[in-house]
């Protein structure tokens, strides 16, 4: 694999979690590896490995870039991501208080929703 590659895997392994890479690692096949390539190395290896935007930054961004668009399904994974990149409850609902303003408060509404059942979900896995 090329170095961009490797970067994206580190970087995804840090914001995301070991059991969760191999979990997804373990699922991949050969018909998704052309697009799991991609993802590791645009979204991971050119994106979140660019250290120009903090982790924390860059994980309330894409909270709130997730929600304005309705792209629920990966808010309660970025959620959990937090414990590793450093953004606090406080933080994600400022991000989630700003796409109430911007992309409108059904989105922010259900965002929070996720996010209360994930942050209730991690409570229960330190206790």
């Amino acid at each position: 694999m090329s170095k961009r590659y490797d970067d994206g895997m580190a970087t995804r392994r840090k914001v995301l979690g070991d059991a969760h890479v191999d979990r997804a690692e373990a699922k991949k096949t050969a018909f998704d590896v052309p697009f799991q390539t991609m993802i590791t190395e645009g979204a991971w290896g050119t994106l979140w490995s660019d250290p120009t935007i903090p982790l924390r930054e860059r994980s309330m961004l894409t909270l709130a870039l997730l929600a304005a668009t309705g792209n629920f399904e990966e808010i309660p994974m970025h959620v959990r991501a937090t414990r590793n990149t450093g953004a606090s409850r406080e933080e994600v609902m400022q991000a989630f208080l700003h796409v109430a303003v911007y992309a409108g408060v059904p989105k922010a509404n259900h965002a929070i929703k996720l996010a209360k059942a994930t942050f209730a979900e991690m409570e229960g896995e330190t206790k």
